[in-house]
């Protein structure tokens, strides 16, 4: 009797790409639990800077040393270029390549070599910006993971898809979510402290979701709120890193659990709205603020989230 192999039927899958880093160390753990196999030895992860690609490693492979770790501390010489001076008591059974970082120092033949030897060796290397490298590494990657708006997990064959194509689609995408968090944090400035306390995060195509538990609805003058965030986004205010909890509208600092994932400055967020009146949800028991950025589809809201296959590649 055949054993069957479910890693073999999976096409893709889609999740939302979440802000934060406790909902992307989640996702991470996700992944792992859900796709990944202890036969994989190439992970392929696309995406642009401050998408989110190292916080997802770390949820899927917990205690994995980064090369390129974000405090700036580049581990040297690169274990996956040292293998054979490892020491035979310890071998690392999983490494760890910024591809992107990497060709800085290394020829890309060079570390494709190196990724190949590691499979030899029963190996498995996590490659950030794989895109940059795949054309070196003659094997199909056994999973592929992009992170933009969207987090696309696959398993590539012969058939497809191929590195470029999800580069393509993450690389259309990530502005959606950079411009969505932005005018979420921006929409967060005027809530009073009272409704602030109550808030937690959801997810929606080309938007945000601010959801408050509870029955009692919030008290939010959402026409303010727009006018004040649409006058904000007019001043074109620049949007800054200040460390991993807080980032600078323009020299206030603000708590923010994503402090990457944001547009350059205000200006940038296109078609900032709010969906009116706040939405209740019976099912879940909560209180919904829902901003939407980017094209306006024209449809009922219903249909956000709906299903667009023939555009996912």
């Amino acid at each position: 009797m055949a054993f069957f192999d479910s890693t073999n039927s999976h096409l893709y899958s889609v999740y939302f790409a979440p802000r934060g880093a406790a909902r992307m160390f989640a996702m991470g753990a996700m992944i792992s639990q859900l796709h990944l196999s202890p036969f994989d030895h190439i992970i392929g992860i696309i995406g642009e800077s401050g998408a989110g690609k190292s916080m997802l490693i770390k949820g899927m492979f917990p205690g994995l040393e980064l090369t390129n770790d974000d405090a700036g501390v580049n581990v040297r010489p690169l274990p996956l270029l040292n293998q054979e001076e490892e020491n035979v008591f310890y071998v690392p059974h999983t490494y760890h390549v910024d591809v992107r970082f990497e060709l800085g120092f290394t020829q890309p033949g060079v570390l494709a070599d190196a990724v190949m030897q590691a499979k030899r060796r029963d190996r498995r290397v996590v490659i950030e910006h794989y895109d940059m490298l795949h054309r070196y590494i003659p094997d199909i990657p056994d999973m592929l993971i992009g992170l933009g708006e969207e987090v696309l997990v696959t398993r590539p064959t012969l058939f497809g898809p191929k590195p470029e194509e999800v580069h393509k689609v993450v690389s259309h995408s990530i502005k959606f979510r950079q411009m969505a968090h932005s005018a979420e944090d921006l929409c967060e400035k005027y809530l009073s402290e009272e409704v602030y306390k109550r808030a937690t995060h959801g997810d929606i195509r080309k938007g945000f979701i601010i959801k408050f538990p509870g029955a009692d609805k919030p008290e939010i003058d959402l026409d303010a709120m727009e006018a004040a965030v649409l006058e904000d986004i007019a001043s074109d205010i620049p949007i800054s890193y200040v460390d991993q909890k807080h980032i600078s509208f323009g020299g206030d600092i603000q708590f923010c659990t994503g402090p990457r994932t944001h547009v350059k400055s205000t200006g940038l967020i296109e078609n900032f709205r709010l969906v009116k009146p706040l939405i209740y949800d019976p099912q879940r028991n909560e209180w919904l603020l829902v901003g939407r950025v980017g094209p306006d589809e024209g449809g009922k809201l219903s249909a956000v989230n709906s299903m667009d296959i023939q555009n996912v590649f």
